[in-house]
């Protein structure tokens, strides 16, 4: 994995220093939702983190920084996420299940995963690479759990359907937050997942509906 890109901060107390980014990662996704990157200021991400614009230049060097550790949050909670399952297991009910985690990732981070997508443009040149590989990490990781179900025979697919699939369902998770003030009014979290799932795998050789659940 590439080496994370460091955010300079003159505090030494690393606890301290989370702490005060998870601050300003609340305060600028508020912002940056309602007046964009370019029109917010780091003044008011100061002021909506809840400290002083000096105490911000302690745990930052500039405003593209906030919005990086945005985009570094949501990865690195997905990865948490999946990296908690066994990837090896190679069964359609752990594929499911990081399906699930991740979808529930994007729920409970909709503004973040929303404020990234529509600001990432806004990052440096040496940046947005480094997150544009970090989303394509998170791909990898449905890749693998596939194709370990096509390993134990419990899917039937090529290579390039296997890369397909892990990228159809990156997006669809991604849709509940783009798409969410529509699909909430038909689904709950935990029906959306349902439902796209079934879409996910029905059309795949060796996939049975209900097949995660043991029926």
């Amino acid at each position: 994995m590439e080496k994370r890109r460091e955010v300079q901060s003159s505090v030494k107390d690393e606890r301290l220093v989370e702490m005060r980014r998870d601050q300003m990662i609340k305060g600028a996704v508020a912002l940056f939702k309602q007046k964009g990157f370019h029109r917010t200021t780091t003044r008011e991400i100061a002021r909506e983190s809840g400290f002083s614009i000096g105490t911000l230049y302690e745990y930052i060097r500039a405003k593209e920084d906030v919005l990086y550790l945005v985009c570094d949050r949501i990865y690195d909670e997905v990865r948490a996420q999946l990296h908690g399952m066994d990837l090896n297991a190679g069964t359609i009910s752990n594929l499911t299940l990081g399906i699930a985690h991740y979808f529930k990732v994007v729920d409970e981070m909709q503004d973040e995963v929303l404020v990234m997508y529509q600001e990432a443009k806004s990052l440096s040149k040496d940046a947005l690479p480094y997150v544009l590989k970090k989303e394509l990490e998170m791909v990898k990781m449905f890749e693998t759990l596939i194709q370990k179900c096509v390993e134990q025979g419990e899917l039937e697919m090529e290579e390039k359907q296997v890369h397909l699939l892990a990228q159809n369902i990156f997006v669809q998770g991604q849709m509940w937050g783009f798409r969410r003030w529509a699909l909430h009014h038909a689904y709950t979290i935990d029906e959306y997942i349902q439902r796209q799932t079934e879409l996910l795998l029905s059309g795949i050789t060796g996939y049975k509906a209900g097949a995660e659940k043991g029926e």
